[in-house]
């Protein structure tokens, strides 16, 4: 499978000038034949711009979803749509954790368009960010594990890259590729690589993370959206300009890899 991570240059609140370029991403993507591309945490207003939260905030069947759904059908490629902030109170036919509020949300499309796996960020942020005090934690990880060319993909948001009790979770139940859209802001570089690139070594699988490109008042996202083989060797790596990259995966490297170091199976509880 060809996996493209969409580093976009992000505007502070621009909804409709972000979501084309999400769309333009997504037909990059696919002239580059890529099978599935991500897109970052909060594409279309800003993770920073948290006195846009309630504006920006729609359900599954919102504007932003809707374009990218289309998006999928269009190019015929399966789409992680980044992150949206959701407002729970607006989505029908899913599970949400609250009956109002809103979410971090990340939602998977297929080449038809279709929701393969909602996924609402477990590990809100607090430290310097209003993420914790304005929207509703998800309650499922698992709702993010769906089938995709091959793989059993699961979905995590940027600071749940900090807590490994939820990959090992999601690697018990089959997962052997992790996507993680996020908006990882400077100097915390060396977490965002290493935290990522630990999390691929200790599960023996393949980690994907797809940050944003852009300046808030105070506050830069660093890009370097990277894919980490199940070795924690690196694949492809952005710098921290706007830039769509590209990587082969292959789910049966997982399996040799996990075969010929079986650091896995070797665990006691």
């Amino acid at each position: 499978m060809k996996l493209a991570l969409a580093q976009l240059d992000i505007e502070h609140g621009a909804i409709e000038t972000n979501v084309e370029r999400a769309v333009e991403a997504i037909a990059e993507a696919a002239e580059r034949d890529a099978d599935l591309v991500c897109l970052p945490e909060i594409f279309n207003v800003g993770y920073f711009a948290f006195e846009e939260y309630e504006r920006a905030a729609e359900g599954l069947s919102g504007p932003t979803l809707s374009q990218l759904s289309e998006a999928a059908v269009e190019y015929g490629i399966n789409v992680l749509a980044g992150t949206i902030v959701e407002d729970l109170a607006a989505t029908t036919g899913a599970d949400t954790p609250a009956d109002e509020g809103l979410a971090n949300t990340a939602v998977l499309f297929g080449h038809s368009g279709e929701r393969r796996a909602i996924y609402r960020k477990h590990h809100l942020f607090g430290y310097e960010s209003a993420e914790s005090e304005l929207l509703v934690p998800g309650e499922d990880p698992r709702s993010g594990i769906c089938e995709v060319e091959g793989f059993t993909v699961g979905i995590t948001t940027c600071y749940d890259l900090r807590f490994p009790e939820l990959y090992r979770d999601l690697v018990d139940q089959g997962v052997d590729l992790l996507l993680v859209p996020s908006a990882w802001p400077y100097p915390r570089v060396e977490h965002w690589m290493t935290l990522a690139r630990a999390r691929a070594i200790e599960n023996q699988c393949y980690v994907a993370t797809v940050n944003g490109s852009a300046e808030f008042e105070g506050s830069t996202l660093l890009g370097r959206s990277t894919v980490f083989d199940p070795w924690g060797t690196t694949l492809a790596s952005a710098a921290d300009e706007p830039a769509l990259i590209t990587s082969e995966v292959d789910p049966e490297r997982v399996e040799r890899v996990r075969e010929e170091f079986p650091a896995l199976r070797d665990r006691r509880s």
